[in-house]
């Protein structure tokens, strides 16, 4: 399982009225990691590669974030089968104690006709 990690920064613009990082922000959070992670796995692919959509998140809360915390974004592609994944983003503060975590399904679409299409060999081969 090929695990991604990168860090971002709690700015003052992600706090909500109740004093820590909105919901939505995560969510923002958990996107970034995804993409980041896949133009990572294929900064070096030639061929035309399909495109992802998602079909579906869930995100546990389980901590609050606060403003000037530096946290882990840790993702990796848990499970592949024809067009689907599911991906798995966990959020991490500065004591590593886990704060949210998601699980997002994503759908594999053909870049000419945009419908789905199943996953090739190679793709999935980056997730191991």
């Amino acid at each position: 399982m090929n695990r991604f990690r990168i860090t971002t920064q709690v700015l003052p613009e992600h706090i909500d009225n109740l004093g820590h990082v909105n919901n939505v922000q995560y969510l923002y959070w958990v996107q970034t990691a995804a993409h980041t992670h896949w133009k990572e796995l294929t900064n070096i692919i030639k061929e035309p590669i399909g495109v992802w959509v998602v079909r579906s998140h869930s995100i546990i809360y389980k901590n609050e974030a606060f403003e000037g915390e530096t946290l882990t974004l840790e993702t990796y592609v848990k499970e592949s089968r024809g067009a689907l994944s599911e991906r798995i983003v966990e959020i991490y503060n500065p004591e590593q104690i886990l704060l949210a975590q998601c699980s997002t399904q994503w759908c594999y679409l053909d870049t000419i006709n945009q419908k789905p299409t199943t996953i090739p060999h190679s793709i999935l081969e980056l997730f191991e």
